[in-house]
């Protein structure tokens, strides 16, 4: 893996051993072996890294030995060494450096990195890493570049603003850190070519217009043809696409969104 395009951010290419382990990708198939998301397949082998997304050593402080680059997420990984001596993997935020400090308190300053309940963030801050449930550990905002913004703190709730641009409430006493993630420029990743695609486990995508009529409802036609359908594009299955709305219209967690993400 080259690390030239990352301009000396990653410090090092070796993992700490006793974070890693194996781990099996079931590439799209289900217990029974059956394929349930098309397209996935093969790929390189990848070493599985242990991030540490719940922070739970409240009021001991860590300092980062080494900025890591991790295949399995899209950001960059910091391996954090706590003053107790235990070592962690957790996710990198811009800013960090061999040498930075993370503390993870209700008391701890708002600065990058720091970890603290969603009620002692001031309104405009930037936070990543976000829990939904307490105790859960972050499962918003965890990719590359990605941060979520403070709105307002209003009875017992947090407004945040996701990078989808939804707007919603997520409870006060749950932990969030603060600042942006890194790789930023992720986003600007080109392919170049379908041997990339394939070494990250991506297998070809086949055109429905470009079957015939047995294998997709799109397929058919003299030449190059649109879709056609009176119904609208279709699954392979016939079901509707590109569009359609797929939330379960009754789904609890509805009435936490305040404003819906951007089409």
């Amino acid at each position: 893996m080259e690390f030239i395009q990352w301009r000396g951010l990653i410090t090092t290419n070796d993992p700490e051993k006793r974070l890693t382990r194996g781990r099996q990708r079931h590439v799209g198939r289900n217990s029974a072996g059956r394929i349930t998301v098309r397209h996935k397949g093969g790929g390189v082998k990848r070493l599985w890294r242990e991030v540490d997304f719940r922070c739970d050593k409240i009021g001991v402080p860590a300092r980062v030995a080494s900025i890591e680059y991790d295949p399995n997420r899209t950001c960059f990984i910091a391996l954090v060494v706590y003053r107790d001596g235990e070592k962690r993997y957790v996710l990198a935020p811009q800013g960090w450096q061999v040498g930075s400090e993370m503390l993870v308190s209700p008391d701890a300053p708002i600065v990058v990195g720091n970890r603290v309940p969603l009620a002692r963030i001031p309104v405009g801050t930037a936070v990543y890493n976000i829990e939904l449930q307490a105790g859960q550990g972050g499962v918003l905002a965890r990719s590359a570049g990605s941060s979520a913004l403070v709105l307002a703190q209003e009875g017992g709730y947090t407004h945040l603003q996701l990078p989808s641009k939804e707007v919603r409430m997520v409870r006060s006493e749950n932990w969030a850190s603060i600042g942006a993630l890194s790789n930023p420029e992720h986003r600007f990743m080109t392919i170049g070519n379908a041997g990339r695609n394939r070494r990250r486990g991506v297998r070809p995508t086949v055109r429905g217009s470009a079957m015939n009529p047995v294998d997709h409802p799109h397929g058919g036609g003299e030449g190059r043809s649109l879709i056609g359908r009176r119904r609208g594009p279709a699954t392979p299955w016939g079901k509707p696409a590109r569009g359609v709305k797929t939330r379960n219209p009754k789904k609890q967690s509805d009435k936490y969104i305040l404003s819906r993400r951007k089409k």
